[in-house]
C-alpha cells in the first residue's frame, strides 16, 4: 500500500496540484531565458506553452534525420543534442547544445528539409513548437508573436554572422598557402 502511495504522489497531477501559482515549471524557466521568448507577457507565455509539445529522446535517439521535413523548433529543457551533417557518407559535427538552446528554427522560416541530423547524445528533454502552432500564435498575439520571430531571426542572423566569419577565416587560410 505505501508503494502505491509513493507513486501517486509522483505522479505530475499531484505534483502541479500542490504547485504554487508563484512557481514556474522548468519549461517556463527555460523559455525565460531564451531571447525570442524572455519579454512575453505573462498571458501570452502561459498561451505558448500551451502549443508547446514535451517530447522525450534517450541517449543515442535520432530527433530527425537530414533531409527530413522541416516542420518545428526544438527547445532543449533537459540534455544534450549534436547537430551533425553528412556529406558524401562522412558525418560532420556542426555544434553541439545544450539545456537553454534551441535548433530546427529554419522549420518556420521556410519549407525546406531537414540540412542536418540532431540527434541526443544524452536521454533529453525537449520542447517543440510545430510551424502552424507557432503561425497561429503569431496570427492571434501579433506583438508578442512578433517578437518571438524578431528574436529566432536575430538569432539565426549571428549564426549566419559567424558562420560566414569562419568561411572568410578559412578561405584566407587557403588562400595564403
Amino acid at each position: 500500500m505505501e508503494n502505491n502511495h509513493q507513486e501517486m504522489t509522483k505522479s505530475s497531477f499531484w505534483a502541479n496540484l500542490f504547485k504554487t501559482p508563484t512557481e514556474k515549471s522548468e519549461l517556463e524557466e527555460v523559455l525565460l531565458s531564451m531571447p525570442p521568448f524572455k519579454n512575453l507577457s505573462n498571458k501570452n507565455m502561459k498561451l505558448l506553452m500551451k502549443v508547446l509539445h514535451n517530447r522525450i529522446y534517450a541517449a543515442n535517439e535520432y530527433i530527425f534525420y537530414q533531409g527530413d521535413p522541416g516542420i518545428g523548433l526544438y527547445l532543449i529543457i533537459r540534455g544534450e543534442i549534436s547537430i551533425t551533417e553528412e556529406i558524401d557518407g562522412e558525418r560532420f559535427d556542426l555544434a553541439l547544445l545544450t539545456r537553454g538552446d534551441f535548433f530546427g528554427e529554419l522549420a518556420l522560416l521556410d519549407d525546406e528539409k531537414r540540412s542536418a541530423s540532431a540527434i541526443a547524445l544524452k536521454d533529453s528533454q525537449l520542447a517543440v513548437i510545430f510551424k502552424p502552432d507557432l503561425d497561429e500564435f503569431v496570427e492571434t498575439h501579433s506583438k508578442d508573436g512578433i517578437q518571438i520571430l524578431r528574436g529566432i531571426s536575430q538569432i539565426v542572423a549571428t549564426r549566419l554572422r559567424n558562420l560566414n566569419q569562419d568561411y572568410f577565416t578559412l578561405y584566407n587560410k587557403t588562400r595564403s598557402k
